[in-house]
């Protein structure tokens, strides 16, 4: 069983002892990511989940392409919100992403993210 570690090249670097993607067996195994800025590997400013979710989104969109994968190939995604009362906000951006088909889900409620963000997500996909 031949692992290959993956990492994003436009978007931010991992900000921990883990690999940020894990290609194994014709799947792609993306870390739990947070709304990193790529530009200053720094949480985004804006504190809303609507704008967390869209960046955290975008990161792994970017991870998946240059894996040469895609969000359309998502099979599995794990969302981790500190406040289960966002789940409606990050319901809408989230479903921008995969406007159809979309992949199984589960969305669990979290005392404390890394750098306190407020949303949290992993991903499997077909590489």
């Amino acid at each position: 069983m031949k692992r290959e570690i993956l990492s994003n090249t436009r978007g931010p670097k991992s900000i921990g002892p883990y690999s940020q993607a894990v290609r194994c067996q014709g799947l792609i195994f993306i870390s739990g990511q947070v709304a990193i800025d790529p530009a200053t590997n720094s949480l985004i400013s804006d504190t809303s989940i609507e704008a967390q979710t869209r960046r955290v989104l975008d990161n792994i969109s970017t991870l998946l392409e240059e894996a040469g994968s895609s969000m359309a190939q998502a099979l599995k995604v794990t969302v981790y919100l500190s406040d289960l009362a966002d789940f409606a906000a990050m319901n809408d951006i989230y479903q921008s992403f995969f406007p159809a088909n979309p992949p199984v889900r589960s969305t669990v409620e979290v005392s404390r993210l890394p750098r306190d963000a407020r949303v949290e997500i992993d991903v499997i996909a077909e590489a």
